[in-house]
């Protein structure tokens, strides 16, 4: 697969290249297959017929985030993700040009989707181009309701159970899946020059920046990063039973989603909270027996009937719908 480089060379504002709908699902599909992801986004339990529809979304969000972080010049990744918005909305008006809007288009209209979730996905890439440091676990939580749950959104209206019950679990799993990752990359968002751990947190456990961008790892550093990988888990506990509300091989893949962020918080745990040392990952091995364990757990639930939302707009729920699973001031405690 060619680099982000080649990609924005040939499809980017200035590319006169144009491609058909098929090379277009065809690019998605090869973009999806290319990236190491923690979690897998398309794998064998998706539904066939919506494969295509996931790897399009996929695209969109692989190229949003690389507009944000592969560029090197953040004057530069702003413009170009205005420039991207424009595509999104280019699409919207049923002429796109970019491939990935052009596999993108299909869906939005198959399914009913809304601008919003595309939209404020951009809006946090943007973010990340002014915003390198957050003072406090509010406002990384409002990050990550642009972030992050606008995916879970995504992938509610492809399974049509987009309800406001299912958006507020879909919150609560989406924003600890981002929290995992930030909390299990410490060390790389350093190397770009971000840093997610809260400065109300890091003051709290007395945890000095000189420390931080030294990548100090002392009893101080291990404190916070139990605290944030406790309440870190509260956010799956809280966002599990979605799983059990969703139909078929969807609710696999939505309970191998959450079984795999609390398995890189076990990782981070297992080696006593230093991420500077190590990058806690989890193997195939690993990532075999928690789909096993998915798929037993699935199997083992009483049948229930399969809700279909309405396909029409919902407004999406924002990351405070969850924000009272953050613990009281006064607690140290690593675990809920």
């Amino acid at each position: 697969m060619p680099s982000f480089a080649d990609d924005l060379r040939r499809f980017g504002p200035d590319a006169p290249a144009r491609v058909s709908r098929d090379e277009a699902l065809a690019y998605c599909a090869a973009l999806t297959k290319s990236h190491y992801e923690n979690f897998s986004v398309v794998t064998w339990l998706t539904p066939p017929h919506l494969v295509p529809a996931f790897q399009a979304i996929y695209a969109f969000c692989r190229w949003s985030d690389d507009l944000g972080d592969e560029v090197g010049d953040r004057a530069r990744s702003t413009e170009l993700l205005s420039w991207w918005r424009d595509e999104l909305r280019q699409m919207d008006a049923g002429t796109p040009r970019h491939p990935v809007m052009i596999a993108l288009r299909d869906v939005v209209r198959q399914y009913a989707i809304p601008l919003d979730p595309f939209e404020a996905l951009i809006s946090a890439f943007e973010q990340d181009q002014i915003i390198t440091d957050y003072d406090s676990y509010e406002q990384l939580l409002d990050y990550c309701s642009r972030s992050a749950n606008p995916v879970g959104h995504l992938i509610l209206y492809l399974g049509r159970v987009h309800t406001p019950e299912h958006v507020r679990l879909s919150d609560a799993t989406c924003t600890a899946l981002q929290l995992a990752n930030f909390w299990q990359d410490v060390s790389r968002d350093l190397d770009i020059g971000r840093v997610y751990l809260p400065l109300e947190d890091r003051e709290r456990f007395g945890y000095p920046d000189d420390d931080l961008f030294a990548r100090r790892f002392t009893p101080a550093f291990a404190r916070l990063l139990a605290f944030e990988v406790g309440r870190t888990r509260e956010l799956f506990r809280l966002g599990a039973p979605l799983a059990d509300a969703l139909p078929g091989r969807l609710a696999v893949d939505i309970d191998l989603f959450t079984r795999s962020g609390l398995a890189i918080l076990d990782r981070i745990e297992a080696q006593g909270f230093d991420v500077f040392r190590r990058r806690p990952t989890v193997g195939k091995g690993a990532k075999l027996g928690l789909l096993l364990r998915a798929l037993l757990a699935r199997s083992l639930r009483p049948g229930k009937p399969r809700t279909t939302a309405p396909p029409h707009r919902i407004p999406a729920h924002r990351a405070d719908a969850v924000s009272g699973a953050r613990p009281p001031a006064d607690r140290s405690e690593a675990r809920p």
